[in-house]
Order: structure tokens, then C-alpha cells, then sequence
């Protein structure tokens, strides 16, 4: 397992691996969307107070799942980075800010799409939509920091110093609507609490969130390989390709 690891770390190893696993992950991508979007747009039935503008939680919830998860890996990245600053880690890290956020903004416009109707307003500065806005910037700071600084061993070990001093805002956003009174609504996936979702809905649900995770990985594999080429371009393992 150790010898796995180690070899997974190597850049030229990685680069191999994630160009192989690409296609397939393109065509999982595509299979679980579709069933998830079938699923979820025609297959569930119409929810009894919301009608058919709930169908957007096909979309938000699985977005606002993989804003939070995204930015967990890249602070466990951090760690790495400031541990053993192993450089396949640096990669990940801010190969996964842009994905991250673009997935922030999606759960922010969704939402307030779905406020809408529901509340009357696009938008209220409610604890989890504001902490939700508070993660797409530190998506956005750890861009822009990573940019501004021309040496990228620096800039990594100042991304992941603020993405590990930004992962306190995760917990916030999780039990945000469990510790402040908040418009927005509690969890309602499990099935061991009231109230739950009924099981036409989950299905698809639990389908579009492993389609985005996939997506995730296939776009993470991409960047990846695109960053390496360039952190890499004088070594020789980039002139034989």
C-alpha cells in the first residue's frame, strides 16, 4: 500500500495513470448524469409543498456537497504540503480551487434561484448562505494568492497555510442551520430521522451527487495533468512525451 502511494506521488507515474483512467471516467460521468437527470426531472414525482420547483435540489444539493468535500481535500492537501511538501499535493491543491469554486458558485445560484419561490427573495443573509459566500471567496483567495506569487513551492505552502486556516468555516456551514435560526432548511437525506426524503427522490439525488464526485475527478485529472506539464517542462520525463 505504501509502495502504491509512493509511486502515485510520482508525476510522471500520476500523469500516466490519470490519462488512462480519463475516458472511463468520462463515460461514468456521462451514464450517472443522465440516469440522475431521468431520475430526478421526470421520474420523481412533483414534492407536496413545493411543487415542481424543488427539482433544483438535484442540482444544488449535490453542488453544495462537492463545495465542501473539494475544500476538505485541499486542506488534507495542506497538511501534506507543509509535512512533507510533496509536490503531487501542490498540484491537487490549487488544480482543485478552480473546480471547487465554480462548484460554490453553482450551489449559490442554485440556491438562490430556489429562494426565490420559496422565501420571496433571491437572496437573505442567512448563516448558511453567508458562510456559503465566505467559502467561495476563500476559493477565490487561494487563486488569487497562489497567481500573485511567481515562485509556486512559496505560493504553495501559502495556499495550504489558508486552506487549512479556511477549513474552520466547513463545520460552520454544516451545523449552520442547527446552531443559528436559519431560513434555510435542515438535512433531510437521512432515513433514520423525520422527516426524510422519499426514496424516488434520494435515488437520483444520491446519483447526481456520485456523478459530480466522478466529474471532480475527471476535471481534476485534467488540470493535474495540464499543471504538471508545466511545473515540469525542463524535466526529462516531459521531453520523452
Amino acid at each position: 500500500m505504501f509502495l502504491w502511494f509512493h509511486k502515485l506521488g510520482s508525476p510522471p507515474h500520476f500523469y500516466r495513470i490519470a490519462g488512462k483512467w480519463i475516458p472511463w471516467l468520462s463515460w461514468i460521468f456521462l451514464v450517472l448524469l443522465l440516469a440522475g437527470l431521468y431520475g430526478g426531472l421526470i421520474e420523481a414525482p412533483p414534492d407536496y409543498q413545493q411543487g415542481e420547483s424543488y427539482r433544483i435540489i438535484f442540482v444544488h444539493v449535490p453542488a453544495a456537497w462537492m463545495s465542501l468535500f473539494i475544500y476538505v481535500v485541499m486542506a488534507f492537501c495542506g497538511a501534506v504540503i507543509i509535512i512533507w511538501r510533496m509536490k503531487l499535493a501542490e498540484v491537487v491543491l490549487i488544480s482543485s480551487a478552480s473546480i471547487g469554486a465554480s462548484f460554490t458558485f453553482l450551489a449559490l445560484a442554485t440556491g438562490s434561484l430556489w429562494g426565490k419561490p420559496m422565501w420571496g427573495t433571491y437572496w437573505v443573509w442567512d448563516a448558511r448562505l453567508t458562510s456559503e459566500l465566505i467559502l467561495l471567496f476563500l476559493y477565490l483567495g487561494i487563486i488569487g494568492l497562489h497567481n500573485a506569487i511567481d515562485d509556486k513551492r512559496v505560493a504553495s505552502r501559502a495556499v495550504a497555510i489558508l486552506a487549512l486556516v479556511g477549513v474552520v468555516n466547513i463545520p460552520i456551514i454544516h451545523y449552520s442551520v442547527e446552531w443559528w435560526h436559519s431560513l434555510h432548511q435542515g438535512a433531510t437525506v437521512t432515513k433514520f430521522d423525520k422527516p426524510s426524503i422519499h426514496w424516488s427522490m434520494l435515488i437520483p439525488l444520491l446519483l447526481m451527487a456520485l456523478a459530480f464526485q466522478v466529474y471532480y475527478v475527471l476535471a481534476l485529472f485534467q488540470k493535474c495533468r495540464v499543471e504538471l506539464l508545466q511545473r515540469e517542462r525542463n524535466s526529462k520525463w516531459v521531453e520523452e512525451l
